[in-house]
């Protein structure tokens, strides 16, 4: 077990280093990277460039996606996807980073960023 869970951290903090590579990139509603990015499209094209795994290009569709498996709280890595649950559906996606920070693409006139997360209404998914 402690082979895997060391294999997990390195995962995880690959996708943080690829993930960190993009900070600054503008907010651009419906972008894709590289030079700009939403939400969807930045956690999309840090995780095909990292793991070689596609994802859809919308968040709620991430969540769940056939490469995604919700994981709980009390589970949770580096490097998953973190959902933010808004009027009863799926509004954002960013990428865990450790002690309640996300790397994201947050808002129309926003850049992407290292921040904490601003809500626990919130759920977890794992590239598998």
């Amino acid at each position: 077990m402690l082979r895997a869970q060391r294999a997990a951290r390195h995962r995880g903090a690959h996708i943080l280093q690829i993930a960190a590579l993009y900070k600054g990139r503008p907010y651009v509603y419906g972008a894709s990277g590289p030079r700009a990015f939403d939400c969807s499209g930045y956690t999309s094209y840090v995780m095909r460039k990292a793991l070689h795994v596609s994802l859809p290009h919308n968040a709620a569709a991430q969540a769940h996606a056939r490469h995604v498996r919700a994981v709980s709280r009390a589970h949770r890595m580096i490097g998953d996807l973190v959902f933010f649950h808004s009027g009863g559906g799926i509004g954002h996606v960013a990428i865990y980073a450790g002690n309640g920070r996300i790397w994201t693409a947050p808002h129309t006139g926003s850049h992407v960023r290292l921040q904490s997360m601003y809500s626990s209404n919130v759920s977890y998914g794992r590239i598998v």
